[in-house]
Order: structure tokens, then sequence, then C-alpha cells
């Protein structure tokens, strides 16, 4: 008996796995994922990021490898994370809001960076333009920079006599300063008066007791990826001082915020893995566009409101997509 018919013998009785002589695997590719809040509160968008990969053929421990990088909230850690991600040589590195991304620029003019949530890429800097971004950095926008005058209008219809409301912000965080700015804008062509609270995660049972003491008659709370593990906490301190209270991401609604309006963050993260494919198969961040999300959703916490001692008007019921 000859080598092959050997070799067919065994492989007939599977004396040998087919495993080895099955071709040797091609490129695995490598992506670094950089976010400003913690493993856990990332989880489920970087699920989604992965959901979409999938579809695009890569699978992780196959043909992907994911190099995660989570600061728990301290943007301080961002940078050394940045410069550990590209000293890993990714072959593209995807990041969560403004300050992650910020960091990835500074580490990097030449590994693609494609960006799962941003405010304002053009005004952050990330983009010279949302049609031809121009350098390696492109993205999705969640579009907050736009939507966050809608919060006022929001809660105007949802409380009629009110005139004083809070903004809590992360004044680290440039995005945050500029929604501030266009809410203010907002708020003073309806007469109101707008009470801004910079904190961090740690100073925010101090910032809610400063604008119970203004006797601010709701709150605003701007996106911002250090927030995002709080939800929770933010929710209860809102209730503790009898708040109504705004966000973004339909998430809070979930933890007991009042109201959310913007894009679905799960969408934006699965739409990111067809601009990480792109850029994989020799796509070039300069010439892909940013995106914008294709609708927003308004969500309404009917618990909540009655916890308030609010009925929700049959206006906002009607404009809902869900009501919790």
């Amino acid at each position: 008996m000859n080598r092959r018919d050997t070799l067919l013998a065994l492989l007939a009785c599977g004396a040998v796995p087919l495993l080895s002589f099955a071709q040797q695997p091609g490129k695995v590719w490598r992506i670094g994922y950089l976010d400003l809040g913690t493993r856990q509160s990332a989880a489920g968008r970087l699920d989604m990021l992965l959901n979409g990969l999938r579809e695009a053929g890569y699978d992780e421990g196959r043909n992907l490898v994911i190099d995660g990088r989570y600061a728990d909230g301290n943007v301080e850690r961002l940078d050394g994370q940045a410069a550990e991600i590209v000293r890993l040589n990714v072959d593209v590195i995807v990041t969560w809001g403004t300050q992650a991304t910020r960091a990835a620029q500074r580490a990097t003019t030449s590994i693609p960076i494609v960006v799962a949530a941003e405010a304002d890429p053009v005004g952050n800097g990330f983009a010279a333009s949302m049609a031809r971004p121009g350098g390696n950095i492109t993205g999705m926008s969640t579009g907050a920079a736009e939507i966050v005058q809608k919060y006022v209008e929001l809660l105007r219809t949802m409380i009629p006599k009110l005139s004083r409301i809070a903004v809590v912000y992360n004044p680290t965080n440039v995005g945050n300063v500029a929604m501030l700015q266009s809410v203010q804008v907002a708020g003073k062509r309806l007469g109101w008066e707008v009470l801004p609270i910079g904190v961090r995660v740690n100073d925010l049972e101090s910032g809610f007791a400063a604008m119970a003491r203004d006797r601010a008659g709701a709150v605003i709370i701007l996106p911002d990826a250090s927030f995002n593990g709080e939800r929770q906490r933010i929710s209860a301190l809102a209730l503790k001082h009898r708040l109504p209270s705004i966000a973004m991401a339909s998430e809070n609604v979930d933890a007991g915020i009042l109201m959310t309006y913007g894009a679905s963050m799960n969408d934006n993260a699965r739409r990111a893995a067809t601009l990480v494919d792109k850029v994989l198969k020799g796509g070039n961040p300069a010439e892909l566009p940013f995106e914008l999300p294709t609708r927003f959703y308004l969500d309404i916490n009917r618990s909540t409101a009655r916890s308030l001692g609010l009925a929700v008007p049959q206006e906002l019921l009607l404009r809902a997509d869900r009501v919790v």
C-alpha cells in the first residue's frame, strides 16, 4: 500500500482527525476596542458589534481577535489604553464616544478608527465633513448634537408649566459642552432658566442635591460613556429629588429615567460593523462618510411618571415607540 492509500485508509477509519489535513487558516483580523465605560456596561453594544461582524463573515476565534480596553469611567486611563492597542498592531480600532475617540486619535494617525457612537464628528475635530472625513477616522454619528434641543420640547410637552431645568453633563467631554450650549439656546427661546450641573460619576449625589436646592423642575442627562454604568443610580437620584428626567439611550428608561429620545445604540453598534468590514476590505476612512441614524425613538416610563405624580399627555403616548 502506498503512502496515499495509507492516509486514505486512516481517514476512513477515523484514526487521523480531518483537521490535520485542513488548509492552514487565512488572515486573522485584529480589532482594538476602546471604551470609557466598564466591561459590563459595554457588553451589550460589543455583542451587537460582534453580531454585525459575524454577519459579514468574521468569527471571533477563527478569523477575528478583539482586544478590548475599558477605562471604568476614568478618562485619564484612555490615553494609555489607546497606546496599548496601537502597540498590538491591530488592523482597526473601534471606539465608543468622544473621549475614547479623542484618545485613539492622539495615539495614531495611520491605523483606521471606526467610531461606533459620536455626537458631533465635525464639531469635535474627527472629520473635515460628514461626507468626506479626510483622515483616519469614520463611523456612526448618534445625531445627539442635533436632537438635544428635542429634549426641551419633550419636557415642555410633559410639564407645560416648566420654567427651570438642570442639565447633567461631564465637563471633560467636549461633546457634552457643545450639547449644553444647544440646550441653553433652546431654553432661552422659551424663557427658561437652564442650570448646568457639571459632574463626574463620583459627584452625582452632590450634583442632584444642588439642582434640588436650586428648585429645578426637571433634568436632562447628556450622553456620556462614564454615565452608562450609573443608570440605576442616576434614575434613583432623580426620583429621590422628584425630578422628571430625560436622556438619550433607551436603556435609561428601563433603569427608571422618565423619557429617552435618540438613536438606537444597538443599531449604531451593528452598523459600525459594516464600516469595519469596509475598512478591512481596503476602504479608506478618509473617503467613507460618517453615517447618521436612520430613525430616533421615544420611550416613556409610565411607572416613573406615576411615582412623580405626572399624567403622561396623550400626545406623547401616541408618539412613543415604547411605553414601559
